[in-house]
């Protein structure tokens, strides 16, 4: 029996944090469905073109977590992500992912509104630029990256315009989805907000 969870929201709100202690909690399998487009946009970087990266992609390009997490890719990521035949090469992967027997759970910008619009508990995870900078600010100074706070929080409001304007599948939550907002929340608090909420799908 499949159960479908979507969970969106912008970079740095908490998503993935909160996806993965909630598919281990329910005991599904998790997507980073994120890791899709860094993956794309690291062999972009590489000199591949977009839509050639996104139908050779293979479940090795995603296994260099490390790489995939740096600025820069994160940046190619966002880029490539506009590009709807981009999205449309990546669309097969993620919905056969999500209809997995067992149960599984998918993170990403349009989840609940574009991959698994049927989702049977859709969550929109938030928290304002200014949380979501610090946040990055912190998790890129302690893996020693060069970045001051007001680069960050530029790098996060221009990633923000690009994922909300875009107009293929724009970042936004879906009309029946259970907003969480982490700016005053600990992780704690933002994973067991989302547990309740799915829980409320599953009566």
């Amino acid at each position: 029996m499949s159960f479908t969870i979507a969970i969106d929201g912008p970079a740095a709100a908490g998503k993935g944090t909160i996806s993965k202690a909630v598919a281990a909690h329910f005991g599904f399998a998790h997507l980073d469905t994120g890791l899709l487009y860094r993956a794309v946009g690291a062999k972009m970087l590489a000199g591949v073109e977009p839509l050639e990266a996104a139908q050779t992609l293979i479940a090795e390009d995603l296994e260099n977590d490390a790489h995939l997490r740096t600025a820069d890719v994160a940046q190619a990521a966002s880029r490539v992500a506009v590009i709807p035949e981009v999205r449309a090469a990546l669309l097969d992967f993620q919905r056969a992912f999500a209809r997995r027997a067992g149960g599984a759970v998918l993170d990403g910008r349009d989840i609940g509104t574009v991959i698994c619009p049927q989702a049977e508990a859709k969550l929109f995870v938030t928290a304002s630029a200014e949380v979501r900078a610090e946040r990055r600010f912190l998790e890129l100074t302690e893996k020693g990256g060069l970045a001051t706070r007001e680069d960050v929080l530029r790098d996060v409001k221009e990633r923000d315009a690009r994922d909300m304007n875009r107009a293929d599948a724009p970042l936004k939550p879906a009309v029946d989805a259970v907003i969480i907002d982490t700016s005053a929340l600990s992780i704690a608090d933002a994973i067991a907000a989302a547990i309740t909420a799915v829980e409320a799908k599953r009566i």
